[in-house]
């Protein structure tokens, strides 16, 4: 015997297969009536946008710069961790002798010997110092060796304790520790990446407050249009949505204004960089923010003004309910 169906179990299912299309026309509608209802209000929008991409940009061109400066620590010469200094008195002989002798330390994994000459041409091509170079009547610079330490000598404690040993040598006169520099400058750089996330952060509350109040002002001259909507039945989730996009659309736009800014921050700043660069015999271009930090920025600004909406509707919307 043939099993009967219901009539209404027929209708129910396209109509429930419908249900995925119905919502996200709906939310599409929400999103471009808010869209329109932010173009209308050209003057107000473009304020409150305006003060978003100015405290998103702060942040976001520290992050530039701390990108830049890793960068161009990262191009640094960083293959001899020490410099041995020999005494005038010292003969280039005396000096590869000696170089032969610490290479069998195994605190050392490379040395090599640097002659007065060839330290005198380093000088003249790469500091550019050509011209004062060629008014000097003898070459005042000592033989040098570049040692490159261990593996194991790579603490800082290590690289003193085989300093102090360097320069209790006779032939030596001092020692010095190349890279110490750069890890202080590393260290400041790492210092302020902190300072841009503590910024960051700040400035991000900053953007929640200007978009809680932009909508609560939003929501103040819309409440006859929300009193009506209650009294025909709509749902808070309903009454919501629009709000809740006019703030994520805040957050975008506030996200491509803080890019568009920083962007045309580092076209200004090439050309002297690329200038400055070009005196020291060398290339340098600025990186921009990159396609994950350009997401990152316009993801979290989007998200920024969605939180700020609703912890303001959902505040006005629960003040606004009888006791």
């Amino acid at each position: 015997m043939r099993q009967r169906h219901r009539p209404g179990s027929r209708r129910l299912r396209p109509r429930a297969a419908r249900l995925p299309g119905i919502w996200a026309s709906h939310h599409l509608q929400g999103a471009l009536a808010s869209l329109g209802r932010l173009q209308r209000n050209r003057l107000g929008t473009l304020m409150t946008v305006s003060v978003i991409a100015i405290a998103l940009a702060l942040p976001g061109a520290l992050y530039v710069l701390t990108r830049n400066l890793n960068a161009l620590s990262s191009g640094w010469d960083q293959s001899a961790a020490l410099s041995l200094f020999l005494q005038t008195g010292v003969t280039w002989e005396q000096a590869t002798t000696l170089a032969r002798r610490l290479s069998d330390w195994p605190e050392l994994a490379g040395v090599r010997a640097i002659s007065p000459d060839e330290a005198l041409e380093e000088l003249r091509t790469q500091s550019g110092f050509a011209e004062a170079v060629e008014q000097l009547d003898q070459n005042p610079l000592p033989a040098v060796l570049a040692l490159v330490p261990a593996d194991a000598v790579q603490s800082p404690d290590a690289l003193e304790t085989l300093r102090g040993r360097l320069e209790s040598l006779p032939e030596s006169d001092f020692a010095r520790v190349d890279t110490k520099w750069l890890q202080r400058f590393q260290a400041m750089v790492k210092l302020a990446e902190r300072g841009v996330l503590l910024l960051g952060g700040a400035l991000a509350l900053g953007v929640l407050f200007v978009v809680g109040n932009t909508i609560r002002l939003e929501i103040e001259n819309r409440r006859n249009e929300i009193l009506i909507m209650e009294l025909v039945g709509a749902t808070p989730g309903f009454i919501r949505r629009p709000f809740l996009y006019i703030g994520a659309w805040y957050g975008l736009f506030g996200g491509v204004g803080a890019w568009l800014l920083v962007s045309v921050a580092l076209l200004l700043l090439q050309g002297p960089v690329s200038r400055l660069a070009g005196l020291y015999q060398a290339e340098f271009g600025l990186r921009g923010l990159g396609p994950a930090a350009l997401v990152l920025l316009l993801v979290g600004s989007a998200l920024l003004g969605l939180m700020g909406s609703w912890l303001s509707v959902n505040r006005h919307l629960a003040a606004a309910e009888p006791a």
